[in-house]
């Protein structure tokens, strides 16, 4: 929680400073948030919030692949939210941004913990077998 505090934090500033400070269109701010806080994203992730005693069951080199195409569609999907639902729903750009972001946020737990940072396994069954759930 605490990482994902971190870089939420990064990802919203430095895309709300650039877009309402700086001046940048929004999409440029959101490009620029969008790629320091993945680089600052991946690190944490891998070395501090999904670590196993067993060790990661993909390669680094996979693990980045897969959270790349990730990041690639939520990149997309905060576009697509951004600038098709601001006209239509008459709100404001930031704050279906921030919606976004918290729709996004439970999306990544699930992918991260299941399909980007699991565990190798280490061949044990598991405290209660699927047949004895029957």
């Amino acid at each position: 929680m605490l990482a994902g505090g971190t870089v939420t934090l990064i990802y919203l500033t430095t895309t709300v400073v650039l877009a309402d400070v700086v001046g940048l269109p929004f999409q440029a701010a959101l490009a620029s948030g969008f790629c320091v806080a993945l680089a600052v994203h991946f690190t944490l992730q891998r070395v501090f919030v999904w670590v196993h005693e067993a060790g990661f069951a993909l390669p680094f080199h996979w693990q980045a692949t897969r959270y790349l195409l990730f990041a690639g569609v939520q990149y997309g999907l905060t576009v697509a939210s951004t600038s098709l639902l601001t006209p239509v729903l008459g709100l404001p750009t930031e704050v279906v941004y921030l919606a976004t972001v918290v729709v996004i946020g439970v999306a990544n737990f699930l992918m991260f913990r299941n399909r980007i940072f699991h565990p190798e396994q280490t061949g044990e069954e598991p405290a209660c077998a699927p047949s004895e759930l029957r």
